[in-house]
């Protein structure tokens, strides 16, 4: 589990990687490249798989120390704790595998029973995720949220895609990422087969709130991807209440209890528009 699996087609092609287990609780990726890989014949290129955080995988918790999918983004940017970190080490291995790829696929779960499945990524991966099997694109992460396997792939002028498959225990988001695995290896031309695009919606995520008290607590709980509208109240951090401040959607709304945690997300809907820019 540590090392990358690597498997050569007969002809010459491009070179893909596909990751999974970034988040060691999110099971659905190390399922489903579980079940991919038997049988699995790449036909042109070369294909890379690789499970993210092995350490963290066995132990079924996130991270060992600190979160892998925010050890991609520039090393000033980070703490001395991150920077002695067993993650921070783990994405220095896998820096070396992402740079001779021209295209990732990242799969990743959760654990909220009712979360929703959706693409992350930028308008330079419209010629591969048209073909995946999700109706919701969303961008803006690399600009709000940097530091995953995907921003690192996008800043190098490459192709970062990170795919949310649902609830991990959920046998659909298996079946979903499985399925995600042949869609990006055909779109990639690494094997024949025939490929439809889906009609998909697109949201960009234009802001990320971080905790400003020890005490933030949601005024509801938010499904991912709810309509919010201007001036809804979110919740109270501390004693200053937090509000939306225009039409959109949220995601990831979490009530916490420290100093500097995600706490939500709010996007905005593309209308009219065929791709992300």
């Amino acid at each position: 589990m540590e090392k990358i699996i690597e498997i050569v087609g007969q002809t010459d092609g491009p070179t893909s990687i596909i990751l999974v287990g970034i988040h060691g609780d999110e099971t659905c990726g190390p399922i489903a490249l579980s079940e991919v890989l038997p049988t699995l014949k790449i036909e042109r290129g070369r294909v890379l798989f690789g499970y993210g955080n092995p350490k963290a995988i066995k132990a079924r918790v996130r991270y060992f120390e600190t979160n892998l999918n925010r050890m991609f983004k520039p090393e000033k940017t980070l703490s001395a704790r991150e920077l002695n970190s067993y993650e921070y080490n783990r994405a220095k291995f896998l820096k070396k595998y992402l740079d001779q790829a021209d295209a990732l696929l990242d799969i990743h779960s959760s654990s909220n029973p009712n979360s929703q499945s959706f693409i992350i990524c930028e308008e330079n991966a419209k010629d591969i995720y048209k073909y995946l099997p999700f109706d919701l694109v969303v961008s803006g992460f690399d600009a709000i949220e940097p530091g995953g396997t995907d921003y690192y792939m996008n800043k190098q002028g490459k192709i970062g895609i990170c795919i949310e498959c649902g609830n991990s225990n959920d046998p659909k988001a298996i079946s979903l990422a499985e399925e995600s695995i042949q869609k990006f290896l055909k779109a990639r031309e690494h094997i024949s087969g025939e490929l439809k695009e889906y009609p998909q919606n697109l949201i960009n995520i234009y802001r990320l709130y971080f905790t400003k008290t020890n005490n933030f607590k949601l005024a509801k709980n938010f499904a991912d991807f709810e309509s919010v509208s201007q001036g809804q109240y979110i919740g109270i951090d501390g004693k200053q209440p937090i509000q939306v401040d225009k039409d959109g959607v949220i995601l990831f709304a979490q009530s916490k209890e420290s100093i500097g945690e995600e706490v939500f997300l709010l996007g905005e809907k593309i209308n009219g528009k065929s791709d992300l820019s």
